[in-house]
């Protein structure tokens, strides 16, 4: 009787044991199951992620984008194919000076904050009238752009709300591109910082013409001129005056420059002394 009791009691015992390994069997099996799932919407999510990432560096920026527009918005005060002509001045002056700059330049701004107002007055005068072109070189740098990579966008945005500023008034527009180059406002070339359309509001808001204009306002945020600030910078692309960087200042075709430089005068007695050359010319 005990041999039989203990005969049972072995065979159920092995059988609890062979279902308990069944059981730990599909527990395994299960959490396999779940760890390969898991790994795999692990795995889709990264090659998710690097295709995101990857449409987005390919993605055009909206700059690039605007070029593609076939309508351009152009300012008041201009002339010419797409309002890419601005020449500012008394109708009774007889000579014109081209003016080519770089709203990003440091050493336009350098030019600007000396001989501005000296050329400023002139031009109020009635000596000669100014044609303004201006570029956007300096944001395809690798210094304009400061990180590597990273699209620069401070010239164009500058020059589309130069745009703004000219379709308020000729005045407006100087006063802002002297508040644009001013000591107080302009940065660092490595500073991109005229992208933000918050900051070149604020400077708009040292101008009498712009503070607080609504107008002006909702045309930079809009970028109602972005497209127009791209065909005013390939016309500084095609200039036929043979000029490749900025500032640069011709008259009738010519240069005007620091005696014994190909540099654009750089302090209010050569520019003086260039301007007056070149009116007797």
């Amino acid at each position: 009787m005990s041999n039989r009791n203990s005969q049972a009691n072995k065979s159920a015992a092995r059988e609890r044991l062979r279902a308990e390994r069944e059981r730990q069997a599909k527990k395994d099996k299960a959490r396999r199951q779940i760890v390969v799932a898991v790994s795999v919407v692990a795995g889709l999510a990264v090659v998710a992620g690097i295709s995101y990432a990857v449409m987005e560096m390919n993605k055009p920026s909206h700059w690039e984008s605007v070029k593609d527009e076939k309508t351009v918005a152009a300012p008041k005060n201009t002339t010419g194919e797409n309002g890419t002509t601005v020449v500012i001045g008394k109708d009774s002056a007889k000579k014109t000076l081209k003016v080519y700059e770089d709203s990003r330049c440091p050493i336009c701004a350098s030019f600007e904050q000396t001989v501005g107002p000296a050329l400023a007055k002139d031009v109020e005068d009635g000596k000669y009238k100014i044609q303004y072109i201006g570029a956007t070189f300096i944001d395809g740098d690798s210094l304009g752009r400061g990180v590597i990579g990273n699209r620069g966008e401070g010239s164009k945005n500058a020059l589309s709300a130069l745009g703004a500023a000219l379709n308020v008034s000729q005045d407006a527009f100087l006063k802002y591109k002297s508040a644009l180059y001013s000591a107080e406002f302009h940065p660092e070339e490595s500073d991109d910082k005229f992208k933000d359309d918050s900051y070149l509001i604020k400077i708009a808001d040292s101008v009498d013409a712009l503070k607080g204009n609504k107008t002006f306002q909702n045309a930079v945020k809009d970028g109602t001129y972005d497209a127009w600030a791209l065909k005013m910078s390939e016309t500084f692309d095609k200039n036929k005056d043979d000029v490749t960087g900025t500032p640069s200042l011709v008259m009738d075709g010519k240069k005007l420059t620091e005696e014994g430089s190909d540099n654009a005068p750089m302090s209010v007695e050569s520019f003086n002394k260039a301007i007056t050359a070149a009116l007797k010319d």
